[in-house]
C-alpha cells in the first residue's frame, strides 16, 4: 500500500512539475481582416468599376496574371513600386507576365491607379 501510495505522489508531483511547460499554447498570429481597410475598399470600387475584372481576376488566371500572384511578386518591395505599377495600369504594357499586351488605360488618373495598385498589392498571402 506504501508503495502504491508512493508511486501515485511522484506521478502527482511530476505532472504538476513538468505539466506546464509541455502544455503551454503557442498563439497564431491573428490576421488582420483587410476589408475593412480604406485602401482595400476604395481600390475595390475602382477595380470594380473599370474593365479590370475582364482579364484579372484575385485568384484566377485569365487574360492576365491572378491579382495575388501580382501582389505576392511585388511583396517587400520598396513603395515606389506602386508609382511605377500605377503608370503600368496608365500606359499598359507586356513582356513581365508573357506577351500578351495590356491594354493602356489613360483615362484613370495617377490617384486612382495608385490605390487600384495599394488594394492589389493587399492581396498578398
Amino acid at each position: 500500500m506504501k508503495k502504491v501510495l508512493f508511486s501515485f505522489l511522484a506521478a502527482c508531483l511530476l505532472a504538476a512539475c513538468g505539466g506546464n511547460e509541455s502544455k503551454t499554447k503557442t498563439e497564431e498570429p491573428k490576421t488582420a481582416d483587410i476589408t475593412k481597410d480604406p485602401a482595400y475598399q476604395k481600390g475595390l470600387e475602382l477595380v470594380s468599376k473599370s474593365d479590370c475584372f475582364t482579364c484579372h481576376q484575385i485568384d484566377d488566371k485569365l487574360t492576365g496574371p491572378p491579382y495575388r500572384e501580382v501582389a505576392n511578386k511585388y511583396a517587400g518591395m520598396p513603395d515606389t513600386i506602386v508609382t511605377h505599377l500605377a503608370q503600368k495600369i496608365m500606359a499598359g504594357g507586356s513582356g513581365v507576365w508573357g506577351q500578351i499586351m495590356m491594354t493602356p488605360h489613360p483615362a484613370v488618373s495617377k490617384e486612382d491607379a495608385e490605390a487600384m495598385v495599394r488594394y492589389i498589392l493587399l492581396l498578398k498571402k
